[in-house]
């Protein structure tokens, strides 16, 4: 399986995890508010302080951005680029966010693909602190009571990231077990669910939020991202067993490459190792 090298030494724990409690809910992000602020308010009013959400069709400007690049001090394996942004209104396609805290405040970890005003399909990493929702756009949220994804330095791939740590409950109304997770490098995307789910009893899971980064991409339709460095989106995913009582994952995911590349699919499992990073939330179905 592809590998990259990582500057620091991999920790014996592969995969971060939380279990804790939690709810889907959906919700209309407020036009004129930074998105950061809108989707705090919009956890909050349902009781949490956190979780994961997905969107489809938004507006946002301004707007801030940065794509994957290559590193140009070999102080980490991969880097960011340049902040872009783009004049009017940016139309999202898709996009995933881990919504924590990061040095005691509310933070997101954001990836989507969008289409920006003057027509370039583009896609990466939002900057919260630079963009704003231009008009309101309906999100899936999932909050979770018992778990906060925090950003705290890691020495593996020395990157401040956010990681699951418990959290005190805030009370809010839970309908389902969950699990916080984040998969550490070089460990197949849809493997390490799998073995986790089994693990931990799971029979079925559905999987909210979804943001990270895979060493290209290899997808069940035949495609190929060759460039190592992505920011990846999930889409869809679900963690059922099959005909032979196997649990297998399904994972549509959406990413944007260091050239600009763009490509959405169903990942083969097996062959899609996790760059950096990858945070997620699993629900137990059963």
């Amino acid at each position: 399986m592809r590998s990259i090298k990582q500057p620091g030494a991999p920790l014996a724990e592969r995969i971060q995890w939380v279990e804790a409690r939690g709810r889907a809910f959906s919700f209309t992000l407020q036009a004129g508010v930074p998105l950061l602020e809108a989707a705090r308010r919009g956890f909050a009013a349902e009781g949490f302080a956190g979780g994961v959400l997905n969107f489809r069709h938004g507006a946002l400007g301004p707007f801030a951005y940065v794509m994957p690049a290559l590193s140009k001090t070999g102080e980490n394996a991969a880097f960011y680029s340049d902040t872009f942004r783009p004049g009017g209104v940016t139309r999202t396609r898709l996009g995933s966010m881990t919504l924590g805290t990061r040095d005691g405040a509310p933070f997101f970890h954001c990836h989507g693909l969008w289409t920006e005003a003057d027509g370039k399909a583009g896609g990466g990493h939002m900057l919260p602190d630079e963009t704003v929702v231009a008009e309101p756009f309906a999100v899936e949220a999932f909050g979770l009571d018992g778990a906060m994804f925090t950003a705290e330095p890691d020495p593996e791939t020395n990157f401040k990231l956010f990681g699951p740590m418990a959290a005190a409950s805030t009370g809010a109304r839970t309908t389902s077990r969950a699990f916080a997770l984040r998969l550490r490098p070089n460990q197949d995307f849809a493997f390490c669910l799998e073995e986790f789910c089994r693990a931990h009893g799971i029979a079925r899971a559905k999987i909210h939020g979804g943001v990270g980064s895979t060493i290209g991409a290899r997808f069940s339709h035949g495609s190929v991202t060759e460039p190592f460095a992505t920011e990846l989106a999930v889409t869809a995913a679900l963690i059922a067993p099959r005909d032979s009582g196997a649990l297998e994952a399904a994972l549509d995911v959406a990413l944007i490459d260091y050239t600009g590349g763009l490509a959405e699919g169903r990942l083969v499992r097996g062959d899609n190792p996790v760059l950096m990073t990858m945070e997620l939330v699993l629900e137990a179905l059963d």
